[in-house]
């Protein structure tokens, strides 16, 4: 059974975030919320976490795992950044965009994908997600959590039934797979809607001299209309 962790949404405590990050350390892999979806994720540097991620995921290796920053220059250390893409993302960060570029050393092998040498980045404005980053130290692994049936283990890849779900319930089911849970207090429904589970983030492609968009999700009005594409 996973450990609960319980934290306010604006002013996570402190103690249990330590705990949280102490849980990270050790190799734990761990559901928590993000600016988006709920996400699985683990330390970057455990790369036998990072296996478990994948297994839950079941994602095979040449697939590659975003991992998120607390800010854009802690995700210049794990990726270079050209600068019309630096501008790029100084204007979109925090918020729901993943950027696929070029990795550094840093980034371990079983993250990036192997023939391009990529690496997906997010830096969410989640102040839940940022309290973690700032205790750990290290980047926290952030793949989409999605709603599986009854006693199977779920295709976590593809998207839910478009459908209203009990929140004990969702937790419940991915209760066996994780290490530790994270809940936000003060929750005012009991009911996660559908549109939760859709709310993926949207990916920008910045390897080359022009974005590319992989995948329109949340925030992409909101680029639209900077008029940046």
């Amino acid at each position: 059974m996973a450990k609960r962790y319980e934290l306010h949404p604006d002013s996570p405590q402190p103690r249990t975030i330590s705990s949280i990050c102490t849980d990270l350390r050790q190799g734990a892999v761990l559901l928590y919320p993000t600016d988006t979806v709920y996400a699985i994720g683990c330390d970057l540097n455990s790369k036998t976490a990072v296996e478990r991620v994948r297994q839950i995921k079941r994602l095979a290796n040449d697939k590659p795992l975003t991992f998120i920053c607390p800010s854009l220059s802690e995700a210049a250390q794990y990726c270079r950044i050209t600068d019309p893409a630096y501008r790029l993302m100084r204007r979109l960060i925090p918020g729901p965009y993943t950027f696929i570029l070029p990795a550094t050393k840093l980034v371990p092998k079983v993250v990036m994908e192997p023939k391009r040498k990529t690496t997906g980045i997010r830096i969410p404005n989640n102040t839940i997600c940022q309290a973690i980053l700032g205790t750990l130290g290290n980047p926290v692994i952030s793949t989409s959590a999605h709603f599986a049936q009854p006693g199977e283990i779920p295709d976590l890849n593809e998207l839910p039934p478009h459908e209203p779900v009990d929140e004990a319930e969702f937790f419940d089911r991915l209760d066996g797979l994780v290490d530790a849970i994270v809940t936000v207090q003060e929750r005012n429904a009991v009911i996660l809607e559908a549109d939760q589970y859709y709310q993926v983030s949207t990916i920008l492609d910045l390897t080359d001299t022009e974005p590319i968009v992989i995948r329109q999700g949340l925030g992409w009005q909101a680029l639209e209309e900077t008029g940046l594409l």
